[in-house]
């Protein structure tokens, strides 16, 4: 088995207004940069042994952040991003309430059954971003990765490594915090262990 370290990336002007950034390239903020250097702070010196991240602008550049500390090069992925959010993409939780009620209710009852129109089910999202972490663990398998995604997509993934149905994937984990640390204990027929979610490092 290997452990594979997870991070959300840095805070962007979306996060607090809950607005859905999917595979929108937003940039990361002042606070988001500096949660960026926080982190990479955190990671020299642990013994991480490989880096991966999304192609996404947030994750690459909170990556680099640990590149500077660590030395180590990203393997950039675009198997790592967020999903698209079709309908919801680039609109605040508070614009949805007002414009797509409807569509907000039945997304909260059952995101499987009822996606956003034209975003990206939620199953593909997690099988691609599970061949993605096979293939890092592929790479080093007996090292200890370091893997920058986003909040959905890490969520998405733990529910199916961890048995959990994807339609309750946002009441079992229902927050991921920018720059938090989730580590698994990935094992090769697909299946983890949790050791830890969303735990802060001091990159806030």
């Amino acid at each position: 088995m290997t452990v594979v370290t997870l991070v959300r990336h840095g805070r962007t002007a979306w996060t607090e207004s809950t607005r859905y950034a999917g595979d929108t390239d937003v940039e990361l903020d002042e606070v988001g940069r500096a949660q960026a250097t926080a982190l990479g702070e955190w990671a020299a010196g642990r013994g991480f042994t490989s880096l991966a991240c999304s192609d996404l602008g947030r994750a690459v550049a909170t990556a680099a952040a640990v590149t500077r500390s660590t030395g180590l090069a990203a393997v950039v992925d675009a198997r790592l991003r967020e999903p698209h959010y079709g309908l919801a993409e680039g609109r605040s939780l508070a614009e949805l309430r007002v414009a797509e009620p409807d569509a907000l209710a039945a997304y909260d009852a059952d995101p499987v059954e009822h996606p956003w129109p034209a975003a990206e089910p939620p199953a593909e999202v997690a099988a691609r971003g599970l061949a993605a972490l096979s293939d890092v663990v592929a790479r080093d398998p007996d090292g200890a990765p370091l893997v920058v995604s986003h909040s959905s997509l890490v969520r998405l993934v733990l529910c199916t490594a961890l048995g959990i149905p994807l339609r309750d994937y946002r009441r079992a984990l229902p927050r991921l915090d920018p720059a938090t640390v989730t580590e698994v204990e990935l094992r090769p027929d697909g299946t983890a262990g949790l050791l830890r979610y969303n735990a802060p490092t001091g990159a806030r």
